[in-house]
């Protein structure tokens, strides 16, 4: 099958690799890049609108929006588009308003994108989840079609406020450890093996003892856009997500202290630099 694929980033570049080697013909647009094995690069997004299907991993909304509307606007009448980056709900529900469009994100790291083992999400009718599934299917290990279009952004932006209080959490707990004069790597070994243990625990283990020589999965700033969004949409909903806003708190002082593209794991460098701040009183001193 023709596929176009915008986005060629730590993320997209090994997802639209596995569709080539699944025998799939891959146009690739990405500002960045003017080559890559197995894809066949084309100067601009408008060069994708010959696929029947395209498919974009964009950083944020203003991108995605853009390739939609503008990069895409020569498309057939029954093209579909699928966004599998992470945006909010409202934007694919709007672009979804003028063509078609469905809403794919993933859950995983590079490492898993490269394995094709990540989870995707999808958001739109039974038919068009039937229609992307196969191809999907090359690029993660499991397809969930969770409501129509917009509800898979929906279930990425909850995915990803669990994946930030975790990571917070593990950070913290990591701090109580060292605080107690534990060895972190010993520590660290008893919390993927106990009740608190999840996937990100385990493979989250370099990035947390060994930021230096570990390779950045998922950057601050990354995380800290998708928790935003989360927020956005809580806000919206008047909800109150004291747990989350805290781990936004902890995230924004990581992008003041320069940490914006570092690996997610680095929160843990934030918070010592927030308990070694002087004149720190904390709630037992008062």
């Amino acid at each position: 099958m023709l596929i176009g694929f915008a986005g060629l980033g730590r993320m997209g570049r090994p997802m639209a690799s596995r569709l080539a080697r699944a025998g799939h013909t891959v146009l690739a647009h990405d500002p960045a890049l003017d080559e890559a094995a197995g894809l066949t690069i084309v100067d601009s997004a408008a060069g994708l609108a010959d696929a029947p299907l395209t498919i974009s991993m964009l950083p944020d909304e203003a991108t995605t929006r853009d390739l939609v509307v503008n990069g895409l606007a020569g498309t057939a009448p029954d093209h579909l588009h699928v966004v599998m980056g992470t945006v909010g709900p409202e934007l694919v529900r709007e672009l979804a308003e003028a063509t078609d469009v469905i809403d794919a994100p993933v859950s995983g790291s590079v490492s898993m994108a490269e394995t094709a083992t990540i989870t995707t999400m999808v958001g739109g009718t039974t038919d068009q989840f039937h229609l992307v599934r196969p191809v999907l299917a090359a690029m993660t290990s499991a397809q969930f079609h969770v409501g129509p279009v917009g509800a898979g952004s929906t279930a990425k932006l909850a995915v990803n406020t669990v994946l930030a209080a975790l990571s917070e959490g593990v950070a913290e707990g990591m701090l109580i450890a060292e605080a107690g004069g534990l060895d972190l790597a010993v520590f660290y070994d008893v919390l993927r093996n106990s009740a608190a243990a999840a996937p990100y625990v385990g493979y989250k283990r370099e990035a947390f003892l060994s930021p230096a020589s570990a390779d950045v999965a998922a950057p601050v700033s990354l995380i800290r856009k998708d928790l935003g969004l989360a927020l956005d949409l809580a806000r919206r909903r008047r909800l109150s997500l004291p747990g989350a806003e805290a781990a936004f708190a902890v995230l924004d002082d990581a992008m003041a202290t320069g940490l914006g593209e570092a690996d997610m794991a680095q929160i843990l460098a934030a918070l010592r630099l927030r308990n070694a701040a002087p004149g720190r009183e904390t709630d037992r001193d008062r």
